[in-house]
């Protein structure tokens, strides 16, 4: 299964920067960036819409650089200059996805916490939606699709996605198991084979256990599918990486939108290995979908331990 190359993520050309989610591939390399570039992107996503229609000189003076300082801003994103860098954030800015740089604050009463964490979770969604790349999204599909056994692997948060897939794929009767102890993580990857795969969940890609993991993993021969941040070391190390660029606020009072962006990736590459599967899944699903009929009570029915019995095949 393993192929002689590795799937890296590639960086998009300038001509593809279009439909790019631009706003969140500033966040993802800004931590990346010389002290006074991370200013540069931090003005950008704090006042996308007024960068959006400054000068060169103006944006230098708001922030308190040099206008080369900017260039040099622009260059690392990929761009040839300011002027390109302007053209494709205002591009991204017109597709009407909304950038919430906010989040909720204690003083907020119920209809703003309710508005900022749907608003939130919707913006993520279509970012990370637009952020997907098609070719690596189908090799991943491939990988998934051939594997004798996938391994998901996730700490914390992360882990918990890593259940919800393992899940999902264990119900099209493929032969899954889901980790979130380092551990057991890089107990189980010292054994997989050249048909395994392991799918590496993280929202920052720099836990060291992670990366330690996926390195013995892949010297097993096992290909690595991370779904993670695109300029992580994780992301660099995997054969094939998923970008989710989430900027993901620290405060308590934050919603998990970084959680939530991972689940609805695992839920498209589900879905996406089921189509490639072919009709046998049908039978297979139909088959777990079956035996959770007896469990479920009829409308305006009791069940009782008695009744269950009587309708179960199993006793």
């Amino acid at each position: 299964m393993k192929s002689p190359a590795k799937i890296k993520v590639v960086e998009a050309k300038e001509s593809s920067h279009e439909g790019d989610a631009l706003l969140s591939r500033i966040t993802a390399v800004r931590l990346n960036l010389r002290p006074s570039e991370q200013r540069v992107a931090s003005f950008v996503l704090g006042q996308p819409n007024r960068v959006a229609h400054m000068a060169i000189a103006e944006l230098a003076e708001a922030v308190g650089v040099t206008d080369p300082t900017i260039a040099r801003f622009c260059q690392g994103l990929g761009f040839t200059g300011f002027k390109a860098f302007k053209v494709a954030l205002a591009k991204s800015l017109a597709t009407g996805v909304p950038y919430v740089h906010t989040d909720v604050s204690p003083q907020d009463a119920a209809p703003e916490v309710i508005a900022k964490v749907f608003d939130r979770s919707i913006a993520t969604l279509i970012s990370i939606r637009n952020q997907v790349d098609p070719k690596l999204f189908e090799r991943a599909t491939d990988a998934l699709a051939r594997a004798r056994r996938i391994e998901f692997y996730g700490v914390g948060n992360s882990g918990i996605v890593a259940l919800d897939a393992q899940h999902k794929f264990f119900l099209m009767g493929m032969h899954t198991v889901a980790y979130n102890d380092p551990h057991w993580q890089v107990q189980s990857a010292a054994l997989l084979t050249s048909e395994d795969v392991v799918v590496a969940i993280s929202r920052t890609g720099r836990t060291r256990d992670m990366i330690q993991t996926c390195e013995l993993a892949q010297r097993a021969g096992a290909t690595v599918i991370a779904v993670t941040a695109r300029a992580s070391l994780l992301a660099k190390l995997a054969d094939i990486a998923l970008a989710v660029d989430v900027e993901e606020d620290p405060d308590v009072y934050s919603p998990m939108v970084g959680r939530l962006a991972q689940l609805a990736l695992v839920d498209a590459l589900s879905v996406s290995v089921a189509l490639k599967l072919g009709p046998e899944l049908q039978e297979t699903l139909r088959k777990a979908k079956e035996t959770l009929v007896a469990k479920r009570e009829k409308e305006g029915e009791m069940l009782t331990p008695l009744t269950f019995a009587a309708r179960s095949r199993w006793v």
